[in-house]
């Protein structure tokens, strides 16, 4: 079971504390930029956590600025899409059976658990009034984002995007390469380290490292095996790992 913690308290919460009883996730950022978008991504995590465990998931977007363009960067980065949840009480709705606010880090937010997300700086590749550019590669920001943990402040310099373009495109050949052998099931032991690092307070960085020991291992690691456990991570992580399926050697 997913377990957040909230930083009213700075105790662990469960993020679905009814089985399968709806979850809303309410993202409040204001104004267009790194650390609005990571904001939006942090909620994007919960919900395919949620989703993942069997828990259906209501995302919302609130704030009084930069809407649209925060959607279209939303868009752009992969994420779910985003209900306007402005007007909307702090209480539970019919059906609902936990609301989780994730907010900036200084922002106290509305009354509820609340997830604070560090903040991230750096220039983002494109404009506000055009989302991320169209000729880059919006997985390669996410996966910079990603890579640090939600409660650390990232700067996206051009040491951090490099790291994570060279990191996505060796995985992404990788696992096109595994692809041309037989498929194997993810090995159990793997998918429960997988899941207990995103159930543990959305610790996508133990994720990664789970990730970079399956690509490490040796050749006596089977490649359909491999193959299955990146797609499997790739339904948290949303950085279209699979993409170069079928592409030359």
């Amino acid at each position: 079971m997913l377990r957040i913690i909230d930083a009213r308290t700075g105790g662990s919460v469960l993020a679905a504390p009814v089985r399968r009883g709806l979850t809303r996730v309410e993202a409040h950022a204001s104004g267009y930029g790194a650390a609005s978008l990571r904001v939006l991504l942090v909620a994007d995590l919960l919900v395919r956590a949620l989703e993942l465990g069997g828990t259906p998931a209501w995302l919302l977007l609130t704030g009084d600025r930069d809407q649209a363009e925060l959607r279209a960067g939303a868009t752009a980065l992969g994420m779910h899409p985003f209900e306007d949840g402005r007007g909307l009480g702090a209480g539970a709705g019919v059906g609902e059976a936990q609301i989780l606010h994730v907010v900036g880090e200084d922002s106290r937010g509305p009354d509820g658990v609340r997830v604070a997300v560090a903040p991230a700086e750096g220039a983002l590749p494109g404009t506000p009034a055009r989302g991320i550019a169209a000729d880059a590669d919006p997985a390669v920001l996410r996966l910079a984002l990603l890579s640090v943990p939600r409660t650390a402040p990232v700067r996206l310099d051009a040491a951090a995007l490099g790291e994570a373009r060279d990191t996505l495109a060796r995985w992404r050949r990788s696992v096109a390469d595994w692809a041309r052998q037989p498929s194997r099931p993810v090995p159990e032991e793997l998918r429960g380290r997988l899941r207990a690092a995103w159930e543990d307070d959305l610790d996508v960085p133990g994720v990664l490292r789970v990730l970079r020991e399956v690509r490490d291992a040796g050749p006596e690691a089977p490649a359909g095996a491999r193959f299955e456990t990146f797609a499997y991570a790739d339904r948290l992580l949303g950085l279209e790992l699979t993409r170069d399926l079928g592409a030359p050697a």
